[in-house]
């Protein structure tokens, strides 16, 4: 057997097998004999065909086998001993074994495209510089917060009239372009001057107005109209009113702190503004956590400068996923796959070059505080505990064991950029929420 490697570029390569009869003949020869012992074949006794005969009749499918397994063992022990690092699958040359004679040729030449890095180092100093963000609640976001949870969980009336703060549900329509929707009306959400004239105005009143009357924006945040809708609505418009709705803001009271945090779990009026605090602040902090982690990940892959073979892998994306994926969706989304892709690389470098690990302990914790958290969410809570070995269990087997398979890779990249950030210039910044929602645009 001639294994050769042909290098086209930094990235990109074909490999090129020969095989004589001396590298497969004994395999066949062998599955061969084994066949003829098993041969039901009709006219001879089980086991009694004759070597020939066999081989006339499964030689070919044999021989196809047999070089298909040399070929794949073969390559990969080859791949194997490379330095470089493999990226997807090998892909054979197309036409190659169309033109293989199975019945006469003795000799086989085939040939393969890979793609590749190279093997890289990156090195954690304090050249290296990220930040590490931490969002702080202030007094104006639990106020505003307090506000929404008393309105949420505030009673709901139908008055007879509008009121400033109330959802007018009614037809809008506009003659111009023909346009007519049921829609609920937000009256906080538009300009005074125009909820001045849905107030005190009630069931059947025809309410008169110009779209230009609608700021930018309004429509999708008031009236609830998707970016198509809004173009549609244009020049004269008229709002007929079908009913009015208002919530009464809940009362800070027992009643009320129960339902937010569960029975006597807040006593008085500053127990609960600490709670709502405490509550922000722990849920930010995942925020602010994960967004630092992002960015962490953008620094280490571009000091990593890993130059990809595009080329190669869409192609392989394009086979891999034969019949399910076009061309166009490749396109489209070969710029998010390569940067998961090179993180993965990265991350894996890193843990190689420092001993990091993760433990089936640190996947059966970190299954369990993702569970914990779906509970919590859905209010079920401690009471689900007894059974939290069997939720954990059920999971990780989920997906033929994929779930254990990713839950094993986000414990390791976790475990990476933890350690990372020890060895690395991390300059630690506070921001406020607005602050954070304006990096997150950005």
């Amino acid at each position: 057997m001639e294994i050769t490697l042909d290098k086209h570029s930094a990235n990109q390569a074909s490999i090129k097998i020969k095989l004589t009869e001396a590298d497969y003949q004994p395999k066949v020869d062998a599955k061969l004999k084994d066949y003829a012992k098993k041969a039901n074949i009709r006219g001879f006794r089980p086991g009694k065909a004759p070597v020939s005969m066999v081989k006339n009749m499964y030689g070919t499918s044999v021989l196809v086998e047999e070089i298909n397994g040399i070929l794949g063992e073969s390559l990969n022990s080859y791949l194997k001993e490379q330095t470089f690092r493999v990226l997807g699958d090998p892909l054979p040359v197309e036409n190659v074994e169309d033109s293989i004679d199975w019945k006469t040729q003795k000799e086989f030449d085939f040939e393969y495209k890979i793609g590749f890095v190279e093997n890289f180092e990156l090195p954690l100093d304090k050249k290296i510089k990220a930040t590490k963000y931490s969002i702080k609640v202030d007094d104006k976001l639990v106020e505003e917060t307090i506000e929404n949870l008393k309105s949420q969980y505030g009673n709901s009336t139908n008055p007879e009239t509008a009121e400033a703060g109330d959802h007018v549900y009614g037809d809008l329509a506009a003659a111009e372009t023909s346009f007519n929707k049921a829609v609920s009306l937000d009256l906080t959400k538009i300009t005074k001057k125009l909820a001045g004239k849905f107030i005190g105005q009630g069931k059947d009143t025809v309410i008169e107005f110009e779209a230009k009357d609608v700021k930018k924006g309004q429509w999708e945040e008031a009236f609830g109209l998707s970016a198509e809708e809004a173009e549609a609505v244009q020049g004269a418009l008229t709002f007929t009113i079908k009913n009015v709705n208002r919530t009464e803001e809940a009362e800070l009271n027992q009643e009320f702190f129960d339902k937010i945090f569960g029975p006597d779990q807040v006593k008085t009026e500053e127990e609960f503004t600490a709670k709502v605090k405490e509550t922000l602040q722990g849920n930010y902090d995942k925020e602010s956590k994960v967004f630092t982690e992002e960015e962490l990940k953008k620094v280490l892959v571009d000091n990593a400068n890993l130059d990809l073979p595009e080329d190669f892998l869409k192609e392989w994306l394009l086979k891999a996923n034969e019949g399910k994926v076009t061309v166009e969706d490749v396109e489209k989304e070969f710029p998010i796959y390569a940067k998961q892709l090179i993180w993965s690389l990265v991350s894996n470098e890193l843990a190689k070059a420092h001993d990091i690990k993760a433990e089936h302990e640190d996947v059966i914790a970190k299954t369990k505080e993702m569970i914990r958290e779906q509970f919590a969410a859905s209010g079920l809570g401690s009471q689900m505990e007894d059974s939290m070995d069997m939720f954990v269990d059920n999971y990780l087997k989920g997906e033929e064991g994929q779930n254990y398979m990713n839950m094993l890779t986000s414990v390791q990249n976790e475990k990476v950029l933890s350690f990372v950030q020890d060895k690395i210039d991390l300059e630690e910044k506070d921001i406020s929420i607005d602050e954070f929602k304006e990096l997150l645009e950005n």
